[in-house]
């Protein structure tokens, strides 16, 4: 058997653009997947803390250091530039390796820039 278990967090970004004429996709700076530990093209979820949205993407990465948080194609139907959001990752594992994982969470201040990184330690 495996789980499906947080493997980071990205807590707290603005939207900085939402871009519909896209294929789609979440691009993000690249700053931000690196301290989480999220791959380029990995599937995410979106959870907008302003509308309550809640959707599935996958990442591009984006300019160092820009900050960048661009909602594309029909994933800009879901936040507009200045919204909140959360992004997460997840990953499977077996309940064994699940007993000390410990997720990765990502805080930023500013535009967007991190702040901190750090574990779950719960």
């Amino acid at each position: 058997m495996e789980l499906t278990i947080l493997k980071a967090k990205i807590h707290t970004v603005k939207v900085t653009e939402a871009n519909v004429a896209y294929n789609g996709s979440i691009t993000i700076d690249a700053d931000l997947l690196d301290a989480a530990g999220i791959k380029k093209y990995e599937q995410v979820y979106i959870n907008n803390a302003v509308n309550g949205s809640r959707i599935m993407t996958y990442v591009l990465p984006g300019k160092r250091g820009s900050g960048e948080v661009c909602m594309n194609g029909g994933a800009a139907l879901h936040a507009k530039v200045g919204d909140t959001v959360h992004i997460l990752a997840f990953v499977n594992m077996s309940p064994e390796e699940a007993d000390t994982y410990q997720p990765t969470l990502v805080f930023t201040e500013g535009q967007n820039q991190i702040k901190s990184v750090e574990k779950y330690t719960y």
